[in-house]
């Protein structure tokens, strides 16, 4: 995909990008960002987050408790 600012180019490279990623990557991706908005919401540093969402994978959304878990985990 070579740069360009021709609206042609730019439409293909687009196409091409978004063939290029299958759905269940788009949807992994997605629930990975809403976990970490979660935590974002919540109040969690960046460290915080990553930890979390770690720990928390297979979860939509933190439990309420992270805070205390992450005391108790020195972070």
């Amino acid at each position: 995909m070579p740069p360009s600012s021709r609206e042609e180019d730019l439409a293909k490279n687009l196409v091409d990008a978004l063939e290029s990623v299958t759905v269940e990557q788009m949807q992994k991706y997605a629930h990975r960002s809403h976990r970490f908005m979660d935590t974002y919401k919540k109040g969690l540093t960046g460290k915080q987050a990553a930890w979390a969402s770690k720990k928390y994978r297979g979860h939509r959304v933190l439990p309420y408790s992270i805070l205390a878990e992450l005391e108790k985990a020195g972070l």
